[in-house]
C-alpha cells in the first residue's frame, strides 16, 4: 500500500465547506501518480518507454466527505494485472482510520508510438507488488455503464487549456467536474461511476446528455457528431433528506 497525508484545503472545497467531488478524484489520481513517481516509473519513465497508463473506469463510493482543514490519509494499491489491464484500489481515511472514500479503478496500458493498447510486460509493472494485495472490501459495479435512451441536452462545453493534462487530453477529473456541474447544487453525491471511451482534446466541444432518475443521474459527454467521450453515473440524494448527512456525501 502507498499512502500520503494531507489536509483539506480551502481551494478544494465547495459551498458546504466539504471536499468537492473533483477534489476527491484529484486526491485519488494524485496518490497513484505519487506512487509511480517514487518508484521511478512515472511520467519521465513512461515518456521514454513510449507507454502510458490510461484510465478506463472509476467507481468511487463516498461514505463521508471531509471538511475544510480535516486531516486525511489517501492510499492506493494495485491488486491485479491481466493482459492490457491494471486494477487498483484507493481509500481516503480520517485520522482515526475510518473510511471516508472507497474506490476501484481499471486502467489499460497504451503504446503511444503504435497508438494502440498493449499487454503489460514485467518491465511495465516492476515495483508494483501485487502478491498478497487483496481487493478492497466493497460492492463492485460493472465497468460498463448503460447509455440512456431518453435524455435532455445540456449546454455545450468547449475544452479549454485548464481541462488538459500531461497526456494533452481532458483530465479524468475534469469529465466528472463537467458532469457534476449539470446537476442541481443541492444534490449530494454518494457514488460515482465513470467510463472513459474517447479522449477529448483542446478545442473539442462536449455535449452533455442528461438522464435523471429518482436517486441517480447519468451524464453522457458526446462530441457534436455523437461520439461518446465519457459516461458519468452519479448516485444522488437531496441535501437535508433523511440519511444524506449520515453518509457524509457531498
Amino acid at each position: 500500500m502507498y499512502s500520503f497525508n494531507a489536509r483539506v484545503r480551502y481551494s478544494e472545497i465547495g459551498g458546504d465547506r466539504r471536499l468537492s467531488v473533483p477534489g476527491i478524484v484529484n486526491y485519488l489520481q494524485d496518490c497513484s501518480t505519487f506512487q509511480s513517481e517514487d518508484l521511478k516509473m512515472g511520467l519521465d519513465y513512461l515518456e521514454q518507454s513510449q507507454r502510458a497508463w490510461w484510465l478506463s473506469s472509476w467507481q468511487i463510493v463516498i461514505l463521508r466527505c471531509p471538511r475544510l482543514g480535516e486531516e486525511i490519509v489517501v492510499s492506493t494499491w494495485p491488486y491485479d494485472f491481466k493482459g492490457i489491464y491494471g486494477y487498483r484500489n484507493f481509500t481516503i481515511c480520517d485520522k482515526q482510520g475510518d473510511y471516508l472514500v472507497k474506490a476501484n479503478s481499471i486502467w489499460f496500458l497504451f503504446d503511444t508510438a503504435a497508438g494502440r493498447p498493449v499487454k503489460a510486460k514485467e518491465s511495465d509493472i516492476r515495483g508494483y507488488k501485487v502478491d498478497g494485495n487483496k481487493r478492497l472490501d466493497m460492492e463492485y459495479a460493472p465497468r460498463r455503464i448503460a447509455l440512456p435512451e431518453e435524455y435532455e441536452t445540456g449546454e455545450p462545453v468547449t475544452v479549454a487549456r485548464h481541462h488538459i493534462d500531461t497526456n494533452r487530453h481532458v483530465n479524468n477529473a475534469q469529465y466528472v467536474a463537467v458532469a457534476r456541474e449539470v446537476l442541481p447544487e443541492n444534490l449530494k453525491i454518494r457514488e460515482i461511476r465513470a467510463e472513459y471511451k474517447k479522449a477529448a482534446v483542446l478545442g473539442d466541444v462536449m455535449i452533455p446528455r442528461i438522464s435523471r432518475e429518482r436517486d441517480a443521474c447519468t451524464v453522457v459527454l458526446c462530441s457534436q457528431e455523437g461520439t461518446v467521450y465519457a459516461v458519468v453515473w452519479m448516485q444522488t440524494a437531496e441535501e437535508g433528506t433523511e440519511g444524506s448527512e449520515s453518509t457524509g456525501a457531498l
